[in-house]
């Protein structure tokens, strides 16, 4: 057991995503021969022509392009906040073909540490409390791998750390970054979407360009509801710029 620290690694991705994006939309727009549209589009800046697709709300286009992260060390609760993403494939890793008796990590929300240490290492022993409750589970229910597991597993708590797999298509990776990388949006999620929207940013600089909260584009979409931390959300957006 042990306390788990969030890990997003970007593992596959459309080549040339920005190029796609830009002759999708050209596509739509051009009468020229295939041959004279691929060569505009590789010979030639498609910077401007995708922020002004993207800014008039042609985003379809941008579903061509898929992107496929490999996320460790999340709590149960933040899978049940990103499984409301419906346009998205996850796999996840079971709790009931995997044993959690040797490896039940869990999450420590950062306000409890604040707390601290001696809180903290309540939070800790009430980890290892229902650890032991588990494993007790399993050996009642006769140990027998799936059979036990599945049961038992109703013990754990949302703490538990899991992995998984987890492809989006550009534009529900632009929804989902302007509703998740928001200060409104929970801490945990918040974090992975952050370290998401850094590996797109590298991979498809075009595509990305204006993505994360909506108060980067404008006043906050949240109105009266703001988290009133624009000016901090601006500022992690203009450091990963750099």
């Amino acid at each position: 057991m042990g306390k788990a620290k969030l890990n997003v690694r970007l593992i596959a991705a459309t080549p040339n995503a920005d190029k796609l994006t830009a002759l999708a939309a050209r596509m739509c727009y051009s009468g020229m021969e295939i041959e004279q549209l691929l060569d505009k589009v590789n010979t030639q800046d498609q910077s401007a022509f995708v922020e002004g697709v993207m800014g008039r709300g042609h985003l379809s286009v941008a579903e061509h392009a898929d992107f496929t992260f490999l996320i460790e060390s999340v709590s149960r609760s933040l899978l049940a906040q990103l499984t409301r993403h419906r346009i998205a494939s996850f796999s996840v890793q079971s709790q009931r073909y995997v044993s959690m008796e040797g490896c039940f990590d869990y999450v420590v929300p950062p306000a409890i540490s604040a707390l601290g240490e001696e809180e903290e290492a309540r939070y800790i022993e009430q980890m290892k409390t229902m650890h032991a409750w588990y494993c007790e589970w399993q050996e009642k229910l006769g140990k027998n791998g799936e059979s036990a597991n599945e049961d038992a597993r109703f013990v754990l708590p949302n703490a538990a750390s899991t992995r998984l797999v987890m492809t989006m298509n550009a534009r529900e990776l632009s929804h989902f970054f302007s509703l998740r990388c928001c200060g409104r949006a929970q801490w945990e999620i918040r974090e992975m979407a952050w370290q998401m929207l850094a590996c797109c940013k590298k991979e498809a600089p075009l595509l990305f360009a204006n993505a994360g909260p909506g108060c980067l584009r404008g006043p906050c979409p949240e109105g009266k509801n703001s988290c009133g931390r624009a000016a901090e959300m601006r500022a992690r957006a203009a450091e990963m710029a750099k």
